[in-house]
């Protein structure tokens, strides 16, 4: 696990090595166990490592083959590198380290970028193909490692964190007004833009490529999700099977030459993940995040997950820490958090940067639940939501609707100042979400039901955990913590999405109830009405841990923010955004902010993700638009 950063000039031009080594350090916290950079004409890569794996200086990087014709830049773990190994050396490959870095170099030799298709892991690299004169940059299926560029025809800069690329003086620092308009109705950007304009992510399952010869880039998907192959089986016999790959997955995961953890919320996710590695590795400490429910009221009681995880570790013999976070803890951590995130996504990842925190200070590596959920219908109140449309364009505007999670479209012109609505009036964020459906491959579209669903799984998996994880692999790596999700294993994902949808969820043919992404513990209250998700993963789970949890309402994490947002924190947010004079009203409308704040004050709505989203925003201007 490290930290990347890459400039190349197409018109030729030396890189040079000092703002190299500037981009270099700006993501120190990402690698405190070493640093290297390499520049060869027009080509600049650094890095910065996070020692996991030989943690000798064979291990250094940036890393070449033997003759250095190949040079490889790299930030994750594959977890299939021992075979591929093996694989490589029979094709009369010599290596020199035990580093899973060392594989990619020489995978890429053999294979060309068809390696790519072959690591089983999460990644984001670089390589320079000095012979052919190409930069390839690729990353992982899932998007579990970050990627983001700068290309202007002239240059392309990247790096794993946006505040390197901001150092590149041909890099001009304002807002994307089409990625702002997408976070503020989706809470979350669908595309490949960042709010920093003209600085994009790369897609998961992406790898690009650049000639010197021909400076232009090359973009190509190598993998997506498919929904197309069902099995033909017995939930019985997709319980076997997917319990022997989730624990194969989990073992995988555990190659480390440093200590490991894991999050442990008393759930089915993590639990199952805790069980396994247990087994494995004997004794292992586990971190959970708690809450003070001192002010927190009505269904917010239900949110602090401290008890069902200690009862779990307990069970497992699990060395076991906490943190409590008390209302005005977030405040604390805002502007470092924010700092730290860069690219805003999805909803409160605060209690996420404080356990993250914890987890650093006894170990170096972190398991995580991360994709669960998103696979095996963890969220069935979602899904419904267009289970019963007519056709195929009724579902994506029934789902669309669902899914405008802070504003909808009506009140976009009285949500932006108008100079911002200008510009977003034409910008379609229906077409937005339309379209990350309408380019999958791997969607049947027989309109029925099952489809609708699988739909829906298909959505989540490519925009909310996409979300999710890039905020993950922040919090964490602000504190040199490598978070790896053993659900996201290349062979369990391909099995988990070919798992009839009715072996997912208890009743699909259940009709729809409306659940407000407000409310807090909606989970729980929804599966006590409705019955739940992961039904087949439930069965699968009772060979590791006890049937209490694996029957246990999925609870879900998060902090009683509603409560807080009208108590303790209030006065923080007034500070923040009850001032005409704050960033945020240079694009937004401040009496239309004003009046959504008075409602959810005055307990007439619940915007908790609207008012975290805009203190998010604040924040983020103050920081990266000085």
């Amino acid at each position: 696990m490290c930290g990347i950063v890459g400039v190349f000039n197409a018109n030729g031009e030396a890189v040079a090595l000092p703002l190299v080594r500037r981009m270099t350090d700006a993501i120190a916290h990402r690698g405190p166990d070493g640093e290297g950079q390499y520049t060869d004409g027009p080509i600049g890569l650094g890095n910065r490592r996070l020692a996991i794996i030989d943690l000798s200086p064979s291990g250094h990087q940036p890393m070449t083959n033997e003759d250095g014709t190949v040079v490889l830049t790299y930030n994750g773990e594959i977890y299939n590198f021992q075979n591929l190994r093996v694989d490589l050396e029979a094709h009369g490959h010599r290596f020199h380290s035990r580093s899973d870095s060392e594989v990619i170099v020489h995978a890429y030799e053999e294979w060309g970028t068809g390696a790519i298709e072959k690591l089983n892991g999460m990644f984001a690299f670089a390589i320079w193909d000095a012979p052919k004169r190409r930069l390839v940059l690729a990353r992982d299926r899932f998007g579990v490692k970050p990627l983001y560029y700068f290309w202007d025809r002239q240059r392309l800069v990247f790096a794993s964190e946006i505040r390197a690329i901001l150092l590149h003086p041909a890099v001009p620092t304002r807002v994307c007004t089409a990625a702002l308009n997408q976070y503020f109705t989706f809470q979350n950007v669908l595309t490949d833009e960042t709010l920093f304009d003209g600085i994009r992510i790369v897609p998961p399952g992406t790898w690009i490529s650049i000639d010197a010869d021909r400076p232009q880039l090359c973009a190509r998907k190598y993998w997506d999700f498919d929904f197309t192959q069902p099995l033909s089986v017995s939930q019985a016999e997709a319980s076997e099977e997917l319990h022997r790959l989730f624990s194969q997955a989990v073992t995988r995961q555990l190659a480390s030459d440093v200590p490991i953890g894991s999050y442990l919320s008393g759930g089915i996710d993590s639990g199952s993940i805790t069980a396994v590695a247990r087994r494995q590795l004997g004794r292992l400490t586990t971190f959970t995040c708690g809450f003070d429910l001192t002010s927190a009221s009505g269904l917010e009681l239900a949110c602090d997950e401290r008890a069902n995880a200690e009862v779990l570790a307990n069970l497992l013999k699990t060395e076991h820490y906490e943190v409590v976070l008390h209302a005005g803890d977030m405040e604390y951590a805002m502007a470092d958090l924010i700092a730290a995130l860069e690219d805003l996504r999805v909803g409160q990842s605060y209690p996420n940067y404080y356990v993250a925190r914890l987890a650093s200070k006894f170990v170096k590596v972190v398991l995580s639940g991360a994709g669960g959920d998103e696979l095996m219908a963890g969220y069935p109140w979602r899904y419904y939501r267009g289970a019963d449309s007519a056709d195929q364009s009724d579902f994506y505007r029934n789902y669309y609707d669902s899914w405008q999670r802070l504003v909808p479209d009506g009140e976009k012109a009285m949500l932006f100042a108008p100079s911002v609505y200008r510009d977003v009036a034409e910008q379609s964020t229906f077409d937005v979400f339309r379209n990350v459906m309408e380019q999958a491959d791997g969607l049947p579209r027989t309109g029925s039901r099952a489809d609708f669903v699988n739909a829906s799984l298909y959505f989540e998996l490519k925009t909310f955990l996409h979300g999710l994880l890039v905020v993950e692999d922040r919090v964490s790596m602000a504190h040199g913590l490598e978070t790896r999700v053993p659900f996201l294993d290349n062979d369990l994902v391909d099995f988990a999405q070919r798992i009839p949808v009715q072996f997912k969820l208890k009743n699909v043919d259940a009709p729809e109830r409306f659940v407000d992404e407000n409310e807090p513990a909606k989970l729980r209250r929804y599966e006590s009405e409705r019955g739940g998700g992961k039904v087949v993963l439930r069965d699968a789970m009772n060979r590791v841990i006890p049937l209490e949890v694996t029957e246990r309402a999925k609870q879900g994490f998060s902090a009683p923010d509603a409560s807080w947002f009208r108590g303790e924190s209030i006065e923080y947010i007034n500070t923040l955004l009850g001032d005409r004079r704050a960033r945020i009203f240079e694009f937004l409308e401040h009496d239309y902010v004003a009046s959504r704040l008075q409602q959810h004050t005055s307990g007439a709505r619940n915007h908790r993700l609207f008012i975290w989203s805009l203190l998010s925003f604040e924040l983020w201007l103050q920081r990266f638009l000085p």
